[in-house]
């Protein structure tokens, strides 16, 4: 696939995007997209437009877009339930950021390494993630599967693969690893309303210091907690991040569930989103 067209494609299933497209019914990365993408657009809705650069994503070009919707399709819709799992991108660990993260009663970080990607830092990667959080999964394409199965040999991280015809398929299971945690990574993954109330929770008060040394006393009071207690309250308080509204994210087409649920949408939103889908 030639550079200017994958540029675009990963530009369209964007919050960014999207966004302009609710407020102003109008982006140019999406219309360049359709004109490119489909042949004759006249008679299709939007939301027939997305399904179809979706399917293309299938067939041609499994993106990361393509992964992490699957991921949030299969996992936290198929096997666990948005009531009770919570799911978090993004999410900065040391020196990487976890692609896609599933909460429940434990936490699994998912990597993901597309058949267009390198693995020179999927070791660095592993070893960041396992100092936050205790599994570990690599999901990645048949092209990539032989190669990360041999790096991952001796390694607690499981692997994942996510085949041509969009199925996940779990190659190994990931083996729960806690040597590795750190008080201190997990702390600075919290932001400042999650770490208060857990001290508030444990200590009964925080620190009563100036400004300038708030932050470290309150990373000391954490770090003085046992592994095993900062890492439940830790979980505990990244589960509460993502709250949707389940009645009106139900409706959300498949293609855009990922997108979706890490927009923050109001009550407006979902409306503007359904008419733009029609239209």
């Amino acid at each position: 696939m030639e550079f200017t067209s994958s540029i675009l494609l990963n530009r369209f299933f964007t919050r960014n995007t999207f966004k302009q497209l609710l407020s102003e019914n109008e982006n140019s990365a999406y219309s360049a997209v359709i004109r490119r993408y489909i042949a004759d657009d006249t008679s299709m809705t939007n939301g027939e437009c997305i399904s179809e650069i979706y399917h293309y994503l299938k067939t041609n070009y499994q993106n990361e877009y393509y992964y992490k919707n699957t991921l949030l399709n299969k996992l936290l819709l198929g096997v666990h339930n948005p009531r009770t799992t919570t799911a978090l991108t993004e999410v900065p660990v040391g020196s990487s950021k976890a692609d896609f993260i599933l909460i429940n009663g434990k936490a699994v970080v998912y990597e993901i390494k597309t058949a267009l990607d390198n693995l020179d830092r999927l070791n660095g990667q592993i070893k960041d993630y396992y100092r936050a959080f205790s599994r570990v999964v690599v999901v990645t394409s048949e092209e990539k599967y032989d190669e990360i199965s041999r790096k991952l040999h001796d390694s607690p991280a499981g692997i994942c693969l996510l085949t041509k015809k969009g199925t996940l398929s779990t190659r190994k299971e990931p083996v729960e690893y806690c040597d590795d945690l750190s008080n201190s990574v997990m702390f600075k993954i919290l932001r400042k309303k999650e770490y208060e109330h857990i001290l508030l929770k444990l200590f009964g008060l925080l620190p009563d210091v100036s400004q300038f040394e708030y932050y470290r006393a309150c990373k000391i009071l954490f770090e003085s907690l046992s592994t095993d207690v900062a890492y439940d309250l830790f979980l505990q308080a990244l589960k509460l991040r993502t709250k949707i509204d389940i009645a009106e994210y139900s409706k959300v087409p498949y293609e855009l569930k990922f997108l979706v649920y890490f927009s923050d949408f109001s009550k407006s939103d979902y409306t503007k989103l359904g008419r733009f889908l029609c239209s």
